[in-house]
């Protein structure tokens, strides 16, 4: 059970509103994270504004959905990790790719250097080193890069602490975490 009240898309108003029916014409439905989120239209037009921006970024939908689901792995979020498993099938991962993934590996190098990089940033709270940089940056990624790597991960430190405090209830097919088995 939530800790905070689903906002009904079908009450909601203002920005709230407006942002809860763009997110339901994405989905096809509205997914209880941002019914949760919903609670604050700030916050609603900052998640789904970064999901769109970076949507857009040239990492691509399926590197961004490996992140997620490393990020969701290292912060025990059941609601993202099924969320980004399943969004990750839909843009051309194998289920392997996102298993792998959720681990923080890939049999591509390039990848498993991002995914590599991403749960560095999240065990060390951001605190990597230069030799973490120039790895990342060794594996073909300039600064720009760099950059929408790190701000993946900071959305989805966002969705995880939503998701994870606020207990949102999953609406997504279940997926394992991989702590939780260690």
């Amino acid at each position: 059970m939530s800790r905070i009240n689903l906002v009904d898309p079908k009450s909601a108003t203002g920005t709230s509103a407006e942002l809860l029916g763009n997110i339901h014409a994405a989905f096809g439905a509205t997914p209880n994270m941002f019914k949760a989120v919903a609670n604050s239209p700030a916050a609603l037009a900052s998640m789904w504004g970064s999901f769109g921006a970076l949507g857009n970024g040239r990492l691509g939908a399926k590197l961004g959905e490996q992140i997620a689901v490393a990020v969701a792995d290292r912060n025990d979020c059941h609601y993202c990790l099924a969320a980004h498993t399943a969004l990750g099938r839909k843009a051309g991962a194998t289920a392997q790719e996102m298993a792998d993934a959720q681990r923080g590996h890939s049999s591509d190098p390039k990848t498993a250097a991002v995914l590599s990089f991403a749960r560095s940033l999240v065990d060390r709270r951001g605190q990597v080193s230069d030799a973490d940089i120039k790895t990342v940056r060794d594996s073909g990624f300039d600064d720009q890069d760099i950059v929408e790597i790190i701000a993946h991960v900071a959305l989805n430190l966002f969705t995880n602490y939503i998701n994870v405090a606020l207990a949102v209830p999953v609406d997504f097919p279940g997926v394992k975490l991989v702590r939780e088995a260690a």
